[in-house]
């Protein structure tokens, strides 16, 4: 080693430096930069023929793949939004068992949003009662009889032709016949009622040592999964356990919609680990916005709400959310990031409709 250190000693470095000075004083710079700009056309021209044979194959790829068949019927295009940017209000409402109070606090709640801008405004799950089975039929009305028989609804409709907004429910306890739903409803700026969801998957779960709940002792699951138009776009609608299936999230993004909102009690099991959780997933596997409204929390009830009613963007990202207090949270809405983040990530045109389908139930046995 030594030796070999010996033969790169200052003189030899100084000489070498000098050499190359020389050399490069006496280069031709016009010949330097031609020769430069040669290999680099060369080289982009190289990289543009790579570039197109790899699109080329990537499209024939994608196009053996079958993407459009991964949805049954194939998939709707998303539809050009009635408004871009607007508010969205989230009514975080603590819960009492006087029913009366609820309504006039949830009508409260509604109007503040309203005066703080939300052109749509979402309510939590139960907000006219307490999340239990025994009080289910106790606060249920017959929401299609309307007026005196579902002073709840009568409200939201009222407010929402008062304030020329549209007002995603919540959910409350539905009676029809000899049945019980946990039911949501979504009312327009012309009061009159847009949609009705009922539960599809009831809140069964036992986890011992933690928490049991069947609302399957008192309540009917739904059967229908409920997408409507509105003034503020295409909105799926869901109610809490409803999050917890991806493939009905899947549906409403097949279906066209710009926005899901789920009202939601998860719990202070579920909650810390599930709830932010659940809807950051919703938002990024469908590329869409997710809206959810919980009760806020009180101790001294039978069943203690999480909270955290949150908006997601469609990357998944938290845009704005809240802890478990009473609270009403303003957001914006911008469905222009929509196909922007389609167009960054085209998972539409990337599935595998050669190995795995989604069936529409619905649209491909329609009434």
């Amino acid at each position: 080693m030594k030796a070999l250190w010996s033969l790169v000693s200052t003189k030899n470095l100084t000489l070498l430096r000098t050499c190359l000075s020389r050399s490069l004083s006496h280069s031709n710079p016009v010949t330097n930069l031609r020769t430069t700009i040669n290999v680099n056309n060369k080289n982009s021209s190289k990289l543009n023929q790579r570039l197109q044979i790899h699109a080329s194959s990537a499209a024939t790829m994608a196009s053996s793949f079958n993407p459009e068949q991964a949805r049954a019927p194939p998939a709707l295009p998303l539809p050009n939004p009635p408004i871009t940017k607007f508010k969205i209000g989230l009514c975080q409402l603590l819960v009492t068992a006087d029913k009366e109070r609820n309504i006039e606090y949830a009508r409260k709640a509604i109007e503040e949003a309203a005066g703080k801008g939300a052109q749509l405004v979402l309510l939590p799950e139960i907000w006219n009662g307490p999340y239990s089975n025994d009080s289910f039929p106790v606060y249920a009305e017959d929401i299609d009889a309307g007026g005196n028989a579902s002073p709840s609804t009568a409200m939201l409709s009222e407010v929402a032709s008062s304030l020329k907004i549209t007002i995603v429910g919540g959910s409350i306890p539905e009676r029809c016949g000899h049945r019980l739903y946990n039911t949501c409803c979504v009312f327009g700026p012309d009061r009159k009622l847009k949609a009705k969801h009922r539960k599809i998957h009831l809140f069964d779960i036992d986890i011992p040592g933690k928490i049991t709940f069947m609302e399957s002792k008192t309540l009917t699951a739904g059967e229908t999964p409920t997408i409507v138009d509105t003034e503020v776009g295409c909105i799926g609608i869901g109610i809490c356990y409803d999050i917890r299936f991806q493939e009905l999230a899947m549906i409403y993004a097949a279906r066209g919609a710009h926005l899901l909102c789920y009202p939601g009690a998860f719990n202070m099991t579920t909650g810390p680990l599930h709830w932010e959780l659940l809807q950051r997933a919703r938002a990024a596997d469908n590329q869409l916005y997710v809206a959810t409204c919980s009760p806020a929390r009180d101790i001294s009830a039978g069943y203690i709400a999480w909270g955290h009613s949150s908006l997601v963007g469609p990357f998944g990202e938290v845009l704005a959310t809240t802890e478990h207090e009473p609270d009403i949270i303003i957001a914006e809405i911008d469905y222009s990031q929509l196909e922007l983040r389609r167009t960054s990530l085209p998972l539409v045109k990337q599935r595998r409709g050669d190995l795995y389908q989604l069936v529409d139930v619905q649209r491909l046995n329609p009434l």
